[in-house]
């Protein structure tokens, strides 16, 4: 029986005491490795099996972590993270106490920048090469690896636009698998199917036009090819781009043949790579799905509704209506500030433009919100999945600030439901013409059962409900937590507390709250989102401008700190906002 090699690396110089040969034995266990854990763990699971032969070559060639490494998106670092350190702790990953399913800084010497969002590596490594020119260190290499969907994004264009007139000691390596999360789209993609299959010359090179020293593309998944590939490029100054193709998901064949399932396909046998599913289990629809079949069904009775979605087209389920409506729905690759403005492009002309992008990434265009959307009151819809807590894949990807960044743009309609059946009203009542733009906000996961022939009804813009009546404390909830009081008032003594659905941050449903303040002494709100700024703040500003100040306010909320990875149940634990907790601060203001 051959002995294990990669049981004996701990750090990168242990692989470095390898021979050549030796990197494929080291290669397949690594692989095999990373299917194991993942497959009873979970996780990201392609990204890091296609580029297990690159990241071997780039710990064996370059001295990290003294030279800089940077992976773009940091879903492909698994196999990073396995080679530096973190290999017995890795079952960890994405577990709450564990180790970040990403890249981070203050968890390892060896990841050089947090990377959760993409398209930030070049502009980072660029800035990390300039530093090393100013400190007089011209031999530290930076290396900047980024997907093909990651490129297309402006700030990585931003980045290769600076870093060629630069004589930055850069090295940026394009993984090119024609696969984000979903297949990459746009024009830059074809360039580079075409430049896969020969068909674009030398000099129509882009990347040679930006002033690097371009080579490629070869096979990332041949070891041999790329080791000899880095050792001749680390011998070359200035701005490099090293092109090579590799296949997501290589080595476990369900990975490599459905390569959006087993982007993050959840547990899994590890033989075999078959999904494990729970049988006969009846689930109520994710949110999601209830926005993307929604929108098909209101699509097919209002010619002008458009989808919009910056690259997530399976995650949003706008998948439905790029099936049905090909030509009105719009998957626009990573690129989050063009499909707000596209949108509102599309709502100067008398469309109706559902962009639709998950609450963290829509932090990536606030100032197309601002400019473009809200300043022209251009009626454009977001609508914001992925709101609040969002579990296992932590800090980056929380959605939790997007209440208090959109709260204080002017014209801004900021609505939340409750239940899926609000959702689609909502969407019901933007479709049928709005005076402002709004930010529809809905969390991952799933709900309640809907009745999907439940007819649609139109919403008042800035109403809210009154869901129970008591006489102690007034309950002011925002989205979907609000089920979370309706669970506990079996808890509670009875006619304690009125508890109210309030659905809008903005407008607030101000002739609700006066009746609300006269009434009662103590009201508490609950949000998931920050408690900064947020749906609590609002409150506490019409308090003071109402002389409401003899009142008592609780502010339940995500608190002023950004929240780890976890279970979704954990992490509500910790932030005070899990039923017990609630529960009890409930008990402790009546």
């Amino acid at each position: 029986m051959q002995k294990s090699l990669l049981q004996h690396i701990n750090n990168p110089k242990d692989l470095r005491r390898l021979s050549k040969k030796e990197l494929h034995k080291v290669a397949k266990e690594l692989r095999q490795f990373i299917i194991e854990i993942v497959a009873t763990k979970e996780g990201h699971l392609g990204a890091s099996l296609g580029v297990v032969e690159l990241t071997i070559a780039l710990h064996y060639i370059f001295d990290t972590p003294n030279d800089l490494l940077i992976w773009d998106v940091g879903h492909q670092a698994y196999g990073h993270k396995i080679l530096t350190g973190r290999k017995n702790i890795f079952h960890t990953n994405r577990q709450f106490g564990g180790i970040s399913g990403f890249p981070k800084r203050n968890e390892s010497k060896y990841d050089a920048f947090g990377v959760g969002h993409s398209s930030t590596s070049i502009s980072a490594a660029l800035g990390m090469a300039i530093a090393s020119n100013l400190k007089g260190d011209f031999d530290k290499h930076h290396i900047a690896v980024i997907g093909d969907a990651s490129i297309a994004s402006g700030m990585a264009f931003e980045g290769l636009n600076h870093a060629g007139v630069s004589d930055a000691n850069l090295l940026i390596i394009l993984n090119d698998n024609a696969m984000g999360i979903d297949p990459s789209v746009g024009a830059l993609k074809e360039y580079f199917t075409n430049v896969k299959a020969g068909k674009s010359v030398r000099r129509n090179n882009i990347i040679e036009a930006l002033n690097f020293n371009y080579s490629g593309p070869i096979n990332g998944n041949d070891l041999d090819a790329v080791l000899s590939e880095l050792e001749r490029l680390k011998h070359v100054k200035g701005p490099k781009f090293l092109h090579i193709i590799t296949t997501k998901g290589k080595g476990l064949e369900k990975a490599e043949k459905d390569q959006v399932k087993y982007h993050a396909p959840g547990k899994f046998d590890a033989a075999t790579g078959n999904i494990i599913t729970k049988q006969d289990e009846v689930l109520a629809p994710k949110y999601q799905d209830v926005f993307g079949l929604t929108l098909v069904e209101l699509a097919k009775e209002n010619d002008r509704v458009t989808g919009i979605t910056p690259a997530m087209p399976t995650g949003s389920s706008l998948k439905y209506m790029l099936s049905e409506f090909p030509k009105r729905a719009f998957d626009v690759g990573i690129a989050e500030q063009h499909a707000v403005t596209l949108s509102a492009g599309l709502a100067t002309q008398g469309m109706i433009p559902f962009c639709n992008i998950y609450s963290t990434f829509l932090q990536r265009a606030y100032d197309q919100i601002i400019h473009d959307v809200a300043l022209q009151n251009l009626p454009v819809i977001f609508c914001l999945d992925r709101a609040g807590l969002v579990g296992e894949d932590g800090a980056t990807h929380h959605g939790v600030f997007d209440i208090s960044f959109l709260r204080l743009i002017p014209n801004l309609i900021i609505f939340a439901p409750i239940n899926e059946q609000e959702l689609r009203n909502i969407m019901f009542t933007a479709q049928l013409g709005l005076e402002h733009p709004i930010a529809i906000r809905y969390p991952r996961g799933r709900g309640t059962m809907i009745d999907w022939k439940t007819p649609f009804e139109k919403m008042e813009i800035g109403v809210a409900e009154q869901l129970s009546s008591g006489n102690k404390v007034a309950v002011l909830t925002i989205g979907t937590i609000g089920n979370t009081i309706i669970e506990l008032e079996k808890y509670l003594p009875k006619n304690t507390i009125s508890h109210f659905n309030m659905r809008f941050v903005k407008p607030l449903d101000k002739k609700t709250l006066q009746q609300v303040f006269k009434q009662f002494d103590k009201i508490i709100t609950i949000e998931d989102g920050t408690i900064v700024g947020g749906f609590g703040s609002a409150i506490l500003e019409f308090v003071s401008e109402n002389n409401y100040q003899n009142k008592t306010i609780k502010r339940l909320g995500i608190p002023d700190n950004f929240i780890e990875h976890g279970k979704i149940i954990e992490l509500q634990k910790i932030v005070g906002l899990d039923k017990p907790s609630i529960l009890e601060e409930i008990h402790s203001f009546i």
